[in-house]
């Protein structure tokens, strides 16, 4: 007859006591100088930025609290739904391709049969080290149809081939910059994942007869699950934040690009030109719950399929 579970527990032995043990606090101050700083820049402004949310600015009287009106105004403001649209659209469309890119040179370049594999990689990856600043006016000249290379194609063709300042192509203007800025990144993620899967599996699939393509769907793709969940994450967040781009490209094109372009333009000119900060933060704080609970989706959806 087998004993209870509370009988075949772990004896003591003489002289052990039953008491936990004592847990010092030396990991805690290892923490300590992380939780200050993290307190310091992330829950102090996001704290901030939720009591602002809940306060409106009036000419007469001062600040005043609202509660939730400011939150159901932005719910009702056609600027910000236009522009919280625009930017679902350019998530939609951009990022599938960028990563899809990504994901090709990655596996090009972990092949072993492309030549020169690391100037390639090196050559994918400059274009994530050079300031986003400069990246936009550089492909503005180049968008230009006065001096750029859009304008003497044209000029030479003559007829409008490429018009990326019009309201059909901004997007997809705005799109290509960003793909070429990020490709290199998330290539080189997907790269680092390859080159941790052991060599045994390889091994193990040429003995059975897979090919390339074999590998790659049996293999390659199901070991990558994991940092295209990671890179998809960090793609989201970046689309929501979309600012730079369309914000220094509007000088070359301010009839195409209002200031509620994005969300984050409409918050930035609310707050610093038309001192409405309470509104502001409002937008501010639904975006980042928006982002954070599509990440988050993104994330169980990806750690089931990893764990089936």
């Amino acid at each position: 007859m087998a004993r209870p579970a509370a009988v075949t527990a772990r004896r003591l032995t003489p002289g052990q006591s039953r008491r936990r043990p004592r847990h010092g606090w030396a990991g805690l101050a290892f923490l300590a100088p992380f939780l200050c700083v993290f307190a310091v820049t992330v829950l102090a402004p996001v704290i901030y930025a939720i009591v602002l949310s809940v306060f409106r600015q009036r000419l007469v009287g001062g600040n005043s609290f609202v509660g939730f009106d400011n939150y159901i105004a932005a719910f009702t403001d056609p600027k910000f739904l236009e522009g919280l649209l625009r930017v679902c659209v350019f998530l939609a469309i951009q990022v599938p391709i960028m990563l899809a890119l990504a994901l090709l040179a990655a596996m090009a370049i972990d092949s072993r049969r492309l030549a020169g594999a690391g100037f390639y990689r090196v050559t994918l990856f400059l274009p994530y080290a050079v300031p986003g600043v400069v990246a936009v006016l550089m492909w503005g000249f180049l968008y230009s149809e006065r001096l750029g290379l859009a304008g003497n194609i044209n000029s030479f063709l003559g007829f409008d081939l490429i018009t990326p300042f019009t309201g059909q192509w901004i997007l997809f203007a705005i799109g290509n910059i960003v793909t070429w800025e990020f490709v290199g990144y998330n290539m080189l993620i997907f790269y680092a994942a390859l080159r941790t899967i052991p060599e045994e599996l390889y091994e193990a699939a040429a003995i059975d007869g897979a090919g390339q393509w074999r590998i790659v769907a049996s293999v390659k793709i199901p070991a990558l699950r994991g940092a295209i969940v990671i890179a998809t994450i960090f793609s989201i967040i970046g689309s929501f934040q979309l600012f730079n781009e369309p914000n220094i490209l509007r000088s070359s094109a301010p009839g195409l690009i209002p200031t509620y372009f994005t969300p984050n333009m409409y918050a930035y000119n609310l707050s610093f030109i038309g001192q409405q900060a309470n509104y502001a933060a409002t937008l501010a704080i639904i975006m980042g719950v928006v982002t954070a609970v599509i990440a988050y989706t993104v994330q169980v959806r990806g750690s089931r399929q990893e764990n089936r």
